[in-house]
């Protein structure tokens, strides 16, 4: 199924509107799931809304969060979520982060009491765009094995950052610290779909390629992606004062609770090390000559961060709309807000 990115959006609100959320958090909500569908970001769109709503008319998701800013020094702040929407206290969270950077060059603003806040890439670029610098990170609930480990430890814990050049091209790089985000194999098992042996290991620690048999996710790089997520974990979560590590809260555990999560955002003025213009333009020139590097065997050339979800909007412009799974269009249209699916589940809503 193929729809119009206001249409999405609209049918994605509505939902949360439904379920008990605020309609200007509703807004935003939504605004970041197109965002990620029109780029090709399945696992972090419209196959969330089920969850979400179910989560929002259970409590879980404060409906009138008291949001608390505080500013910590010249460059420092904290932000208290409530636990309301995590895509409100996220974006509320870097506009704050944006003022203070054009003020004094750096922010850093630590975000505690936030629940799940989706493609973190989008929070980035909203800094990219002010001709900002950024960088973000944040919590998720255990799902992946340590190096060396067998059973779960920390999450998929991503990590995203934003640059602007000289011309529209931004750089926007969202990864998990493990070889697949959750998402994608949330995504794949919607459509019944095997997944590569590298992204998780099952019961037996072995891999495996049957996404409904996984048991947990395997880091990038091994000891190198177990050392970004505990990073990540310290950074977001032991550093903003909420539950760390192995006591993060499971996204399907119980949904009447708030998830009680942590994100920092880190923000950046060029400008204060170097001219804006100059930076730009440096910025493009490095753009342009990857564009312009010898591509590697199986591809067609090489791509700066963000370019190919660029390139997936501008095909669902051309050919009719954002591809959508039928059953999840057909759950959008429906007047059902949730089918109590989620609520307590294991750490692969099972």
């Amino acid at each position: 199924m193929k729809l119009e990115r206001s249409e999405l959006k609209d049918l994605m609100k509505n939902k949360f509107v439904k379920a008990g959320l605020k309609e200007d958090h509703a807004d935003m909500m939504a605004e970041v799931l197109t965002w990620s569908d029109e780029r090709g970001i399945h696992s972090h769109g419209a196959v969330r809304v089920e969850y979400y709503s179910e989560r929002i008319s259970k409590g879980g998701i404060t409906i009138e969060p008291d949001i608390k800013f505080t500013k910590t020094g010249p460059c420092s702040a904290m932000l208290d979520a409530d636990n309301g929407c995590g895509y409100v206290g996220a974006t509320v969270g870097m506009e704050k982060a944006i003022e203070m950077a054009k003020e004094n060059g750096i922010a850093v603003v630590g975000i505690r009491n936030i629940s799940h806040s989706g493609s973190i890439g989008y929070y980035v670029e909203m800094a990219a765009k002010q001709d900002l610098v950024a960088l973000t990170l944040c919590q998720s609930d255990p799902m992946a094995i340590p190096f060396g480990g067998a059973e779960p430890f920390y999450g998929t814990n991503p990590i995203a950052f934003g640059a602007p050049s000289a011309d529209e091209r931004r750089v926007i790089f969202d990864m998990a610290t493990t070889v697949q985000a959750w998402g994608k194999v949330l995504y794949a098992r919607s459509r019944k779909a095997e997944i590569p042996d590298t992204w998780a290991v099952d019961e037996d620690g072995k891999p495996t390629t049957d996404s409904m048999k996984v048991n947990a996710l395997v880091p990038i790089a091994g000891a190198k992606g177990y050392g970004l997520m505990m990073m990540v974990d310290i950074l977001s979560g032991i550093m903003t004062g909420v539950p760390f590590g192995q006591h993060v809260s499971s996204m399907y555990d119980d949904l009447t609770k708030g998830r009680e999560l942590g994100q920092l955002h880190i923000v950046i003025d060029p400008s204060r090390f170097i001219p804006l213009e100059e930076f730009k333009k440096n910025m493009s020139a490095c753009l342009d000559e990857l564009a312009q590097a010898k591509p590697g065997e199986g591809y067609d050339k090489v791509y700066y961060p963000g370019e190919r979800g660029l390139l997936r909007k501008a095909n669902y412009e051309k050919n009719g709309g954002i591809e959508i799974v039928d059953d999840i269009y057909n759950y959008l249209i429906s007047d059902d807000i949730h089918f109590d699916r989620y609520d307590h589940k294991n750490r692969f809503a099972e």
